[in-house]
C-alpha cells in the first residue's frame, strides 16, 4: 500500500536520506603535547606490559600507546608516561614516548638473519659472563660479544666465574691486548673489586645459562634474590633462570645514581648480520686513524693494507691487539661471503 502513494510522483534531492555519521565531532590535527608527562626508566618487559620505574623511586606498570607504531620498548629506555602514574597497585599507565638511544645490544637469530632484536639500550658497560668450567667456556661467543660492545661503544669486561672448580681457560689472555678487564671470582669470593667498577654505570650481564649470573647477582644485590638455576650433567646446558631481561638497581634505595645491573636470559647464539664490518677496526681510536691510509674496500688483511705498516710503541703486546682485532673483524666479514 505505501508503495502505491508513490507512483507518479517526482523525487528531488530532498528526498534522499543521508545517514549521520557516528561521531559528530570533527577531527583535529592537534595532539596532546604530554608536557606534564612523567620521565621513567625501564626495568622489564613482560607479555605487553611494562615495568618503570622514576627517580623518585615510584613503581608504574604502563603499556605501550598505540601513537608509538612498531617502535619497540626496551630495559634500560628512558619513556615519558602519562594517565595514572601513583603507582598504586591495579593502576595501569602509558609509554607515549621513548628517548633517544645512547647505544643498544641487539642481535639476530643466525648470522644470515635479517631482522634484527634489541634486548637493552643505554649500556655503560658489557659484563661477559664465562664460567671457568661447566659450562666450558666458547671463545666465538666472547669474541661476538665483544664485536657489538666494540660496535656501540660500550666498555667491555670479562668475568670468570666458579674458579675453585677450575682455572680460567688459557686463552683469555688474548683480550688483555685489547685493554679489557678481567675478573675472576669463586664461591664465596670477594666481589669488592667487581661490585666497584658497577657502581654508578650500568652493566649488562650476558652469557651462557648456567655460568652463575644469578649466583653473582645474589651475592652482588642481596636485595635481588634472583631465582638460582641449574647445569644439566648430561648436555652442559644451563636452565633459564630468566625469561626476559630485567634492570636491578645497585642501590636498596634504588637511586639512580649508583647504577644498575641488567640480568639476561642465558645465550645460547648471538647473530651478527646486522653489523658492519668496517665499524670494529674503526672503534679503535689509533688503529682509526690508520686505516684511512688504506685503499678503498681494504679487507685490512691484504699485504698493501696500512695495517701491515703500522709501528707502535707497545712491541709485541701490540702486535698482538692487532691480531685479536683482526680476528674480531674477521668474524663479520667471513659470514658475509
Amino acid at each position: 500500500m505505501a508503495n502505491r502513494n508513490l507512483v507518479g510522483r517526482t523525487f528531488d534531492e530532498s528526498d534522499v536520506r543521508i545517514r549521520p555519521s557516528k561521531s559528530t565531532r570533527p577531527r583535529s590535527k592537534d595532539r596532546p603535547s604530554h608536557s606534564a608527562a612523567v620521565s621513567a626508566l625501564v626495568t622489564t618487559v613482560d607479555r605487553g606490559r611494562t615495568t618503570c620505574i622514576t627517580e623518585a623511586g615510584t613503581i608504574i606498570v604502563a603499556m605501550k600507546a598505540r601513537e608509538l607504531g612498531p617502535k619497540s620498548v626496551v630495559v634500560g629506555d628512558y619513556v615519558g608516561l602519562v594517565g595514572d602514574t601513583s603507582g598504586a597497585i591495579g593502576a595501569l599507565a602509558r609509554i607515549i614516548s621513548v628517548k633517544e638511544r645512547i647505544n643498544s645490544l641487539s642481535r639476530t637469530v643466525d648470522d644470515s638473519a635479517k631482522v634484527e632484536r634489541t634486548i637493552v639500550a643505554n649500556i655503560d658497560q658489557l659484563v661477559i659472563v664465562v664460567a671457568a668450567t661447566n659450562p666450558e667456556p666458547r671463545q666465538g661467543l666472547i669474541d661476538r660479544f665483544l664485536v657489538c660492545a666494540f660496535n656501540e661503544a660500550i666498555t667491555p669486561i670479562i668475568l670468570v666465574t666458579k674458579t675453585d672448580l677450575g682455572a680460567p681457560p688459557t686463552f683469555l689472555e688474548e683480550y688483555r691486548a685489547l685493554d679489557i678487564e678481567i675478573f675472576t671470582t669463586g664461591k664465596g669470593g670477594d666481589l669488592t673489586q667487581i661490585a666497584s667498577r658497577l657502581r654508578g654505570k650500568t652493566s649488562v650481564l650476558v652469557g651462557h645459562s648456567g655460568v652463575g649470573k644469578s649466583t653473582l647477582l645474589n651475592s652482588l644485590l642481596p636485595h635481588a634474590q634472583r631465582v638460582i638455576g641449574e647445569v644439566n650433567e648430561v648436555t652442559g646446558r644451563g636452565r633459564h633462570t630468566s625469561s626476559s631481561a630485567i634492570a636491578l638497581p645497585l642501590s636498596p634505595k634504588m637511586a639512580f645514581s649508583d647504577g644498575w645491573v641488567i640480568d639476561t636470559p642465558g645465550i645460547r647464539a648471538f647473530g651478527l648480520a646486522h653489523i658492519d664490518p668496517a665499524r670494529i677496526i674503526a672503534s679503535f681510536s689509533d688503529l682509526s686513524e690508520v686505516i684511512i691510509e688504506c685503499m678503498p674496500n681494504c679487507s685490512h688483511f691484504e699485504a698493501g693494507c696500512a695495517l701491515t705498516r703500522w709501528t707502535s710503541p707497545g712491541g709485541a703486546t701490540d702486535a698482538a691487539r692487532l691480531a685479536r682485532v683482526q680476528s674480531l673483524h674477521n668474524l663479520l666479514d667471513l659470514k658475509r661471503d
